[in-house]
């Protein structure tokens, strides 16, 4: 059954190619370009999942079990994170399905991510990790803090991201851009030459998310899409031989490396590309500051921002708020500072007197 993690991981990472579907640059362009081109579309697989995972409850096909609440651990584990997926170029999935299109930069993140998110979880840090985690408060719900149903905060949500979406759809409407002629006609048009565009990917994702639930519970495992946790177990694999690490989740991962490499290749995006030496080490930075980050957090954008979210637990959102600020002030640091920089240090235009 663990195969059917590697299946559902090759789509993820399929959607994810075509669709060039990132967090990182939901939460940057929120910030940067005041878009939320791909931030709308994000939450709209957030509501996705948070419906399906409440029907799939209800009718006992699944029972999940939202995370505990660490304030201290979620928030900082989650700004740190969020500064880390801006200096590696793309969140946890992002990282991988770019390393899958053949993007040097982005393997050197993704092996400074799995390798420090190991070093949290089962290595000499695990049990700082651990004791960070420990410190919760007791409602781990907001449905628990009301007192009512899971469908209360499933609605209201919902309802508010239908009203964005709208909205959303009004301004892309303002906005249409011109696209480039495809290679081929048919299916394999819409299959590997057109980029398909942030509602795709969101409808798309929100459904791989639901799909995800009830594969994994027939494998053994109580829990939906994850990423920072089997990039841990197989660094731990890869050092101990212990195959009890290699499940369902672990098959995920190494399938969105898999669908987004077909798809890049299909499309005739993929190739090798070798950033230079100070993109290569912030890259690492990013990867190391993304293990420890998530870890502590207790999730990644996809096992918490997404995730978690749905199931409306304050690991969930705190830590979706916490990300999104890492990411403003990285890409503040990063991106908006240098430029500002490089424009005060162009020489004024001359002025010439008219004849």
């Amino acid at each position: 059954m663990i195969l059917t993690g590697l299946l559902l991981g090759a789509a993820l990472g399929y959607v994810l190619q075509r669709s060039r579907f990132c967090v990182t640059g939901a939460f940057r362009d929120l910030y940067m370009a005041r878009s939320s081109r791909y931030f709308v579309p994000f939450l709209l697989a957030i509501a996705i999942q948070a419906i399906g995972v409440a029907a799939l409850t209800g009718i006992g096909v699944i029972a999940p079990e939202p995370a505990s609440f660490a304030p201290l651990a979620v928030v900082g584990g989650g700004f740190l994170f969020g500064i880390g997926i801006v200096m590696a170029g793309g969140c946890a999935t992002g990282t991988y399905y770019r390393a899958g299109e053949g993007l040097l930069g982005s393997w050197v993140a993704l092996i400074f991510y799995a390798l420090f998110a190991a070093v949290m979880k089962y290595g000499p840090l695990a049990g700082f990790n651990d004791a960070a985690r420990a410190r919760t408060v007791g409602d781990t719900t907001i449905q628990e803090t009301l007192g009512v149903s899971v469908w209360v905060p499933v609605v209201v949500f919902s309802a508010i991201v239908a009203v964005l979406v709208v909205r959303q759809i009004r301004i892309n409407a303002r906005h249409r851009t011109a696209k480039l002629p495809a290679r081929r006609t048919g299916l394999g048009r819409y299959l590997a030459d057109v980029v398909w565009n942030p509602w795709a990917g969101g409808v798309l994702l929100g459904l791989i998310a639901i799909i995800a639930w009830p594969l994994s519970t027939a494998a053994g495992r109580n829990g939906g899409l994850g990423i920072t946790t089997p990039s841990a177990k197989i660094v731990t694999f890869l050092t101990t031989g212990d195959v009890t690490l290699v499940d369902w989740s672990v098959m995920l991962v190494l399938g969105i490396l898999v669908g987004s490499f077909i798809a890049a290749k299909a499309s005739g995006e993929f190739r090798w590309r070798v950033p230079d030496a100070s993109t290569m080490l912030r890259s690492g930075g990013g990867g190391v500051a993304m293990g420890i980050g998530a870890s502590l957090a207790g999730g990644c954008t996809i096992g918490n921002s997404l995730v978690e979210t749905s199931l409306f637990s304050y690991q969930g959102w705190v830590s979706f708020l916490a990300i999104m600020l890492g990411t403003w002030g990285a890409a503040w640091i990063f991106l908006v500072r240098p430029q500002k920089a490089a424009a005060a240090s162009r020489p004024a235009p001359v002025l010439t007197p008219a004849a």
